[in-house]
This record gives C-alpha cells, structure tokens and sequence, in this order.
C-alpha cells in the first residue's frame, strides 16, 4: 500500500513535469532554452543579427542574441538600440516579448533614461529597477547593458548575474524559512510571523510568487547563471510546491509561503465567527473550480491563449501596475476571507489546482 501510494505521488510529480513542458513547446516553442521553432535560415538570421547598419549611418543593435540569459518574469526580454553616426544613442525599443502588459508598460519607462547619452555615458550609469516591475525592468537594464558591453568591445562578465541585492538575499531568506521551519518545529506565533513576512515579503515588497507565468518561462527558458540570483527564490518556491509532496509533504508551499494564502489566512484570525458552507455547496464550488482548471489547461496547452495568466489574483500584490478591476477583486476575496477560510484557495485557485493534481 506504501509503495503505491509513493507511485502515485511520483506520477503526479511527472505529469506535472509533462503539462508544463508541453506547454511551454505549444507556446513559446521552446523547452529549457532549447528552441524547437523551425525556421528558415535567412529568417533567423535576419531576426538574430545583432548590429545592422542603416543607410543614413545609425548603428541598430538587437540585444535577442546577446540577451537570450537575461530573464523577466515572462521570459527574455530583448531590445532595439538605435546609435546615431556620432555615438550617442537616439532611440531604445523593447522588442516582442512575453511580460505581463501592464507590468511592462511600467518597466519600459527605464528605456528614456539611456537616451541622448554616448556608450560610455549610458555605461557609466546606475539605472534602478522598477518598482513594482522589478524582473522586467531588470532585464531591460541588463539587456542594455550587455548591448552597450557589446558596442564597446568588453566581453559581458557572466559573473555579474550572480551579485545578491538585499531583495534578493531577504525573499530567499523568507522562503527558506517557510520550506524549513515547520518541518522541525511548529510555533502558533511563529507561523504567524511567517505569514507576515510572505504577505509584507514576497507579496508587497517583491510580488514574488509561484503562477504559471513564472513556471512557463522556467521550463521555456530554463535558468542561466546571469538570472540565477534573481530567479533562487521562485525556484525554491517551485521545490516546494511540487517536489516536497513527492515525500509526503502536500500543501506545504500554500500553507506555508504563498503570500496570497496567507493573507486570506491572516485575514481570517480576525474573527472566529466563520460563515458555515454546506456539503452540497462545497462540492459545486469546488466542481467550479475544477471545472475552470480544465477551461484553462485546454486553452494554454492548445495553443489557444495564456493571456488568462495575467490576471492571477497574485498580480494584485503588484498593486502600482495591477489593473483596478484585480485590486478590486484581491480586497473583496480578503475580506470575504475574513468569514470563509481561504475561499481563493479552496475554490478558485488554477495554480494550487496543478499542485494537487
């Protein structure tokens, strides 16, 4: 009985595997950074040279062969520099990528800053992140950078991807506690601090969370040592969500680190009176959810669409580019916590949904 139930959780652990990659091939056509796309080529060398020259002298550089490791949340994100015949650089252009619109449109006010200024002036430049669009914005700084390195000569330092920021330092921190702590030891007021630290954390201070955004530019893209820093946390986030019920430890990630579930949860202590949900009424909501689960692997493994990955409620922790319509939706869900333990979770949840598949 033991080893089947050890098979079916390693089953699991594999479709889970097989949903993702197939996903990422239906619509990135890529798997871990390998490209499956079958193009001609004089298309891929038109769309990967990386200085072209046009004919009244500016020189165009295109950062996607140079920045191909350089990750946003969604994927890379490469850019067109227009460097004018006496060196100083005219236009910045972001290039097709797969970042959330709303979230980019933020980051892409960094592209201005290079502007009017030489190759040595932009290079001399401290450019900072974005709040709010911190993987995007990142990547548009280190794609600039990589390009500017390239105009210049200087071969990029791999080893600059790995330089911690204290974000960074501090997210890793706070998901090595919650996948650490309550396996050796379970504390009523530490678990609490635990929830304020992924809500205050990993939600506000980073909107750093496991989606299927993240996930499909993992398995798109895989991890390169320049976002390795940036992307340790999320990919703990992943161990934890898909590997620890491997050995027995389901729901650990949404019990533990999620920031939107402890949010509802810490929403929830605010009152002990909890409205009382019939059998009858659990089972439709939790068919809903199912239901809509369904809805949604179709659309992203048939290649339909993953513009629905936008609008997880997590997005709504990035509340200066989160829609109104999401914030709306992410305060009624909190205070509906408040009388119902974790309703998003329990009954909407398309991520925590592939966890327990």
């Amino acid at each position: 009985m033991k080893s089947k139930i050890v098979i079916e959780k390693v089953l699991t652990f594999v479709v889970f595997m097989l949903i993702m990659s197939a996903a990422a091939i239906v619509n990135h056509g890529k798997l871990f950074g390998r490209d499956f796309n079958m193009r001609n080529e004089k298309t891929a060398k038109v769309e990967n040279d990386t200085i072209s020259v046009n004919a009244d002298g500016t020189m165009v550089i295109n950062t996607l062969p140079l920045g191909k490791d350089i990750m946003g949340y969604g994927g890379p994100v490469p850019l067109r520099i227009y460097i004018n015949k006496v060196g100083v650089i005219s236009k910045v252009e972001a290039l097709d990528n797969a970042e959330t619109p709303d979230f980019f449109a933020d980051a892409s006010t960094l592209l201005r800053k290079w502007e009017g200024k030489t190759v040595d002036e932009a290079l001399a430049m401290q450019v900072d992140a974005v709040s709010g669009a911190t993987f995007s914005s990142k990547a548009i700084i280190g794609n600039m950078n990589r390009a500017l390195q390239y105009v210049k000569k200087s071969a990029p330092s791999e080893n600059k991807g790995m330089e911690w920021s204290v974000q960074q330092i501090c997210l890793l921190l706070v998901v090595l506690l919650g996948a650490i702590v309550p396996l050796l030891w379970r504390n009523r007021k530490w678990h609490n601090l635990q929830l304020v630290l992924n809500v205050a954390v990993l939600g506000l201070w980073s909107g750093t969370f496991i989606s299927y955004t993240m996930m499909l530019n993992v398995f798109s893209n895989g991890i390169s040592l320049v976002s390795l820093s940036s992307m340790a946390a999320p990919l703990l986030m992943l161990v934890v969500a898909f590997v620890y019920p491997v050995f027995g430890r389901p729901g650990h990630y949404c019990a533990y680190i999620c920031p939107l579930g402890s949010a509802q949860e810490l929403m929830g202590k605010l009152s002990h009176r909890k409205l009382t949900i019939g059998k009858k009424v659990q089972k439709v909501l939790t068919a809903f959810r199912m239901l809509l689960w369904g809805v949604l692997m179709v659309l992203m493994l048939g290649g339909i669409t993953v513009g629905w990955m936008d609008y997880e409620l997590f997005t709504a922790f990035i509340y200066s580019s989160a829609p109104i319509a999401m914030l709306v939706v992410a305060v009624l869900i909190l205070l509906l916590s408040i009388f119902i333990g974790r309703p998003y979770c329990r009954f909407v949840c398309p991520t925590g949904t592939l966890m327990r598949s």
